[in-house]
């Protein structure tokens, strides 16, 4: 890269001192440049056509939208755009959730420096890196396929169960204290994640299944 443009790198994680870490990072390296960072995924989005980003570093971890869900998003709008999960957590279904989502890259947050600047420059050449515990992980989902509904994250089965209970999305924000657009999202991902074609049919299945309480 040395020889061309930058590759242009935006941060997305609700924790400042790891985004002010990675900022610290990517100064020392010439052919990466910080081109935005945001402490949510809606900040990431909102900021997306601003910031330009070939490549985007997203935690998993962060409220109301987490980072699969923008990392989908992400890809949704701007599939030219390369999504490197950065993450404390290894677990199976939060690998395949993010991957599902789109995102090309899963690396946990002890890598080194010189091992996540290679994996940036592998994404935006569109080649993937994934930390041995998430290729554990795929190997396992492969072997063994998750249940439907197995995929859904706290939050939404959170939003499942005032669903089952005949909240509406008004109803849902207000108790959760979220805007109405954020429990939009969710009940989407729900009614995808349960191949449901409606609210009803989502919530019949969910207790069927015991996927929430009663």
């Amino acid at each position: 890269m040395s020889d061309s443009a930058p590759i242009r790198v935006m941060l997305v994680d609700d924790h400042a001192v790891v985004r002010s870490g990675l900022k610290a990072f990517l100064l020392a390296f010439d052919d990466l440049k910080l081109v935005g960072e945001a402490g949510s995924g809606f900040e990431a989005l909102a900021l997306l056509d601003k910031a330009r980003p070939h490549v985007v570093l997203m935690d998993l971890m962060m409220p109301e939208m987490d980072g699969a869900a923008t990392t989908k998003a992400i890809r949704e709008r701007k599939p030219e755009v390369q999504v490197v999960v950065l993450t404390s957590f290894p677990e199976e279904d939060l690998v395949t959730q993010a991957l599902q989502a789109g995102a090309i890259s899963y690396l946990l947050k002890n890598v080194s420096a010189a091992e996540l600047s290679d994996a940036i420059r592998k994404a935006y050449a569109g080649r993937s890196t994934l930390a041995p515990e998430a290729a554990q992980a795929l190997i396992h989902t492969a072997t063994n396929p998750p249940k439907l509904g197995s995929d859904l994250t706290a939050r939404e089965r959170e939003v499942l169960a005032l669903m089952s209970l005949g909240q509406n999305n008004v109803e849902i924000a207000e108790g959760l204290v979220v805007s109405r657009s954020t429990v939009k999202f969710h009940v989407s991902n729900i009614l995808s994640k349960l191949h449901s074609s409606g609210r009803t049919e989502a919530v019949a299945f969910a207790i069927e299944h015991n996927l929430i309480k009663r």
